[in-house]
């Protein structure tokens, strides 16, 4: 079976994103064709671009980046479950693309944003253009959640018909890229 890391790209104290990544990875869980593995940004504290190499040499230095290569490496697909801030992809996300380099080569990635109206997608925009920098595949297929704030009760994520709709049809075209990508992976 695949693994599937699902990465949280929020750490701010008070954020939704636990709630929203929760509930994905019940979901994925239960759709069944991925090994799911869930990452919080916030229990990695990834230090701001802390290796004095440049990830493309793979000469970590630090502890956490090479527990953090370790889990990249091991992952056949993500997701990446992300707020916007100012119109843009949140920057404990980008410190984690940045951190390492080949690791991420080769690998589809799907999105779950929350946000305002926008639901988020202003931010998977520019988190797509950054990660076909590292050779992966964005999927279309995605996960938006608009308005996020009222559908979280009590800490827990209430999804709607569109949400849960989106899930499998994401997941299911994510499964068909990291099959598919295997072989360049392997390489």
């Amino acid at each position: 079976m695949l693994k599937l890391t699902v990465i949280l790209g929020s750490v701010r104290d008070g954020r939704a994103g636990e709630a929203v990544a929760h509930w994905f990875v019940k979901k994925a869980r239960d759709h069944g064709t991925f090994d799911v593995e869930y990452v919080d940004l916030k229990e990695r504290n990834l230090p701001m671009l802390g290796e004095p190499h440049h990830p493309r040499l793979k000469k970590y230095e630090l502890e956490s980046s090479k527990a953090w290569s370790a889990t990249v490496d091991a992952a056949d697909a993500f997701v990446f479950v992300s707020p916007e801030y100012n119109y843009t992809t949140p920057p404990a996300l980008v410190n984690a693309l940045d951190t390492v380099y080949h690791e991420w080569t080769y690998k589809p990635v799907g999105f779950v944003s929350y946000g305002g109206v926008s639901g988020g997608i202003r931010a998977v925009q520019a988190t797509k253009l950054m990660v076909t920098a590292f050779k992966m595949v964005p999927m279309i297929e995605a996960v938006n959640i608009p308005f996020f704030a009222q559908l979280i009760e009590g800490g827990v994520f209430k999804s709607n018909e569109l949400h849960d709709r989106a899930v499998p049809v994401m997941l299911d075209e994510l499964l068909k890229w990291a099959e598919a990508l295997k072989p360049m992976r392997n390489r």
